[in-house]
């Protein structure tokens, strides 16, 4: 589901991007994964430092 939607906003940022010309609307597709990600991190069960410590530690 969460990839079909990040598919529909990445779908409409380019249309409304390219049709209005505005480079902004491009990087929307990039921000809605960002906040997805800093969702999924502060939903994890573990406390929100060991989270970013594992992370970051993964090799």
């Amino acid at each position: 589901m969460i990839l079909f939607l990040l598919l529909i906003v990445t779908a409409l940022s380019l249309f409304f991007g390219l049709k209005k010309k505005r480079p902004i609307f491009l990087l929307i597709p990039f921000a809605s994964i960002f906040i997805y990600f800093i969702i999924e991190v502060i939903l994890f069960p573990a406390p929100i430092g060991e989270t970013i410590r594992f992370i970051f530690s993964l090799k």
